[in-house]
Protein backbone atom coordinates (compact mmCIF):
# COMPACT_ATOMS: atom_id res chain seq x y z
CA UNK A 1 0.00 0.00 0.00
CA UNK A 2 1.19 3.50 -0.70
CA UNK A 3 2.01 5.98 2.03
CA UNK A 4 -0.73 8.31 0.74
CA UNK A 5 -3.37 5.60 1.34
CA UNK A 6 -1.97 5.06 4.82
CA UNK A 7 -2.07 8.81 5.56
CA UNK A 8 -5.62 9.08 4.19
CA UNK A 9 -6.94 6.24 6.35
CA UNK A 10 -5.05 7.55 9.38
CA UNK A 11 -6.67 10.97 8.97
CA UNK A 12 -10.14 9.41 8.69
CA UNK A 13 -9.51 7.24 11.76
CA UNK A 14 -8.28 10.28 13.70
CA UNK A 15 -11.44 12.16 12.71
CA UNK A 16 -13.62 9.22 13.84
CA UNK A 17 -11.81 9.01 17.17
CA UNK A 18 -12.44 12.72 17.73
CA UNK A 19 -16.13 12.36 16.81
CA UNK A 20 -16.64 9.43 19.18
CA UNK A 21 -14.55 10.95 21.96
CA UNK A 22 -12.10 8.05 22.18
CA UNK A 23 -9.51 8.82 24.84
CA UNK A 24 -6.98 6.02 24.58
CA UNK A 25 -6.05 3.22 22.23
CA UNK A 26 -3.18 0.75 22.32
CA UNK A 27 -2.13 1.76 18.79
CA UNK A 28 -1.97 5.21 17.23
CA UNK A 29 -4.16 5.85 14.19
CA UNK A 30 -1.20 5.31 11.89
CA UNK A 31 -0.42 1.95 13.50
CA UNK A 32 -4.13 1.01 13.41
CA UNK A 33 -4.29 1.69 9.67
CA UNK A 34 -1.46 -0.76 8.91
CA UNK A 35 -3.13 -3.97 10.16
CA UNK A 36 -6.35 -2.80 8.51
CA UNK A 37 -4.79 -2.43 5.09
CA UNK A 38 -2.74 -5.62 5.35
CA UNK A 39 -5.68 -8.06 5.04
CA UNK A 40 -7.00 -6.04 2.11
CA UNK A 41 -3.68 -6.64 0.34
CA UNK A 42 -3.03 -10.22 1.46
CA UNK A 43 -4.93 -12.81 3.44
CA UNK A 44 -3.07 -12.66 6.75
CA UNK A 45 -5.09 -14.12 9.62
CA UNK A 46 -5.99 -11.78 12.49
CA UNK A 47 -3.86 -13.81 14.91
CA UNK A 48 -0.74 -13.19 12.82
CA UNK A 49 -1.53 -9.47 12.47
CA UNK A 50 -2.18 -9.19 16.20
CA UNK A 51 1.13 -10.86 17.05
CA UNK A 52 2.99 -8.61 14.62
CA UNK A 53 1.57 -5.46 16.19
CA UNK A 54 1.75 -6.64 19.80
CA UNK A 55 -2.01 -6.58 20.40
CA UNK A 56 -4.63 -9.23 21.11
CA UNK A 57 -6.58 -10.94 18.35
CA UNK A 58 -9.83 -9.38 19.59
CA UNK A 59 -8.25 -5.92 19.53
CA UNK A 60 -6.99 -6.52 15.98
CA UNK A 61 -10.51 -7.56 14.96
CA UNK A 62 -12.04 -4.42 16.56
CA UNK A 63 -9.45 -2.13 14.93
CA UNK A 64 -9.97 -3.67 11.50
CA UNK A 65 -13.76 -3.63 11.83
CA UNK A 66 -13.68 0.04 12.85
CA UNK A 67 -11.42 1.02 9.95
CA UNK A 68 -13.49 -0.94 7.42
CA UNK A 69 -16.61 0.87 8.68
CA UNK A 70 -14.80 4.21 8.19
CA UNK A 71 -13.87 3.21 4.63
CA UNK A 72 -17.37 1.90 3.90
CA UNK A 73 -18.88 5.24 4.94
CA UNK A 74 -16.82 6.88 2.18
CA UNK A 75 -18.15 4.57 -0.52
CA UNK A 76 -20.71 5.97 -2.96
CA UNK A 77 -24.33 4.90 -2.71
CA UNK A 78 -26.04 3.10 -5.57
CA UNK A 79 -27.85 6.33 -6.52
CA UNK A 80 -24.53 8.22 -6.72
CA UNK A 81 -23.00 5.41 -8.81
CA UNK A 82 -25.97 5.41 -11.18
CA UNK A 83 -25.67 9.19 -11.58
CA UNK A 84 -22.02 8.70 -12.51
CA UNK A 85 -22.92 5.80 -14.79
CA UNK A 86 -25.45 7.91 -16.66
CA UNK A 87 -22.60 10.03 -18.04
CA UNK A 88 -20.81 6.96 -19.44
CA UNK A 89 -21.34 5.29 -22.81
CA UNK A 90 -21.93 2.02 -20.97
CA UNK A 91 -21.21 0.40 -17.62
CA UNK A 92 -20.25 -3.11 -16.63
CA UNK A 93 -22.27 -5.05 -14.07
CA UNK A 94 -20.72 -8.28 -12.87
CA UNK A 95 -20.94 -10.50 -9.84
CA UNK A 96 -18.05 -12.14 -8.11
CA UNK A 97 -17.73 -14.78 -5.44
CA UNK A 98 -15.51 -13.88 -2.50
CA UNK A 99 -14.28 -17.15 -0.98
CA UNK A 100 -14.91 -17.68 2.75
CA UNK A 101 -14.29 -20.46 5.25
CA UNK A 102 -17.53 -22.25 6.06
CA UNK A 103 -18.61 -25.74 6.93
CA UNK A 104 -20.93 -27.95 4.89
CA UNK A 105 -23.89 -27.03 7.14
CA UNK A 106 -23.73 -23.44 5.82
CA UNK A 107 -25.53 -24.38 2.60
CA UNK A 108 -26.69 -20.84 1.64
CA UNK A 109 -23.04 -19.80 1.33
CA UNK A 110 -22.15 -22.65 -1.01
CA UNK A 111 -21.91 -21.72 -4.68
CA UNK A 112 -22.66 -24.71 -6.89
CA UNK A 113 -21.13 -22.90 -9.87
CA UNK A 114 -17.78 -22.36 -8.14
CA UNK A 115 -17.96 -25.48 -5.94
CA UNK A 116 -16.97 -23.55 -2.80
CA UNK A 117 -18.39 -21.39 -0.03
CA UNK A 118 -18.43 -17.65 -0.60
CA UNK A 119 -20.23 -14.34 -0.61
CA UNK A 120 -21.76 -12.90 -3.79
CA UNK A 121 -20.86 -9.25 -4.45
CA UNK A 122 -22.13 -7.25 -7.44
CA UNK A 123 -19.73 -4.75 -9.01
CA UNK A 124 -20.63 -1.75 -11.18
CA UNK A 125 -17.66 -0.45 -13.19
CA UNK A 126 -17.07 2.13 -15.91
CA UNK A 127 -15.73 1.21 -19.40
CA UNK A 128 -12.13 1.53 -18.15
CA UNK A 129 -12.80 -0.93 -15.34
CA UNK A 130 -12.82 1.64 -12.53
CA UNK A 131 -15.05 0.67 -9.65
CA UNK A 132 -18.21 2.80 -9.37
CA UNK A 133 -20.04 0.74 -6.75
CA UNK A 134 -19.88 -2.56 -4.89
CA UNK A 135 -22.95 -4.14 -3.36
CA UNK A 136 -23.34 -5.52 0.12
CA UNK A 137 -22.48 -9.22 0.22
CA UNK A 138 -25.13 -11.91 -0.19
CA UNK A 139 -24.71 -15.66 0.39
CA UNK A 140 -22.81 -17.42 -2.40
CA UNK A 141 -25.81 -19.52 -3.44
CA UNK A 142 -27.56 -16.36 -4.70
CA UNK A 143 -27.40 -16.06 -8.51
CA UNK A 144 -26.04 -12.83 -10.00
CA UNK A 145 -29.35 -11.88 -11.62
CA UNK A 146 -31.24 -12.36 -8.35
CA UNK A 147 -28.57 -10.40 -6.47
CA UNK A 148 -28.85 -7.51 -8.93
CA UNK A 149 -32.63 -7.48 -8.48
CA UNK A 150 -32.40 -7.65 -4.67
CA UNK A 151 -30.01 -4.70 -4.57
CA UNK A 152 -32.21 -2.73 -6.98
CA UNK A 153 -29.42 -2.32 -9.51
CA UNK A 154 -31.59 -3.23 -12.51
CA UNK A 155 -34.37 -0.81 -11.52
CA UNK A 156 -31.92 2.02 -10.79
CA UNK A 157 -30.16 1.64 -14.15
CA UNK A 158 -33.44 1.40 -16.08
CA UNK A 159 -34.72 4.52 -14.28
CA UNK A 160 -31.52 6.37 -15.18
CA UNK A 161 -31.89 5.37 -18.84
CA UNK A 162 -35.52 6.52 -18.90
CA UNK A 163 -34.55 9.83 -17.29
CA UNK A 164 -31.83 10.36 -19.90
CA UNK A 165 -34.22 9.53 -22.74
CA UNK A 166 -36.83 11.95 -21.40
CA UNK A 167 -34.22 14.69 -20.98
CA UNK A 168 -32.90 14.20 -24.51
CA UNK A 169 -36.42 14.15 -26.04
CA UNK A 170 -37.22 17.50 -24.37
CA UNK A 171 -34.43 19.21 -26.25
Amino acid sequence: MSSSVLRFLSAKLRQRRQETGTRWRRLSVGRQALPTLAPLRSAHPYARLAAGFGIGTTTAYRYITEAVAVLAALAPTLAEAVRTASSKAFVLLDGTLLPIDRIAADRPYYSGKHKRHGMNVQILADPLGRLLWASPALPGAVHDVRAAREHGISDALVQAILTLQLASSDR
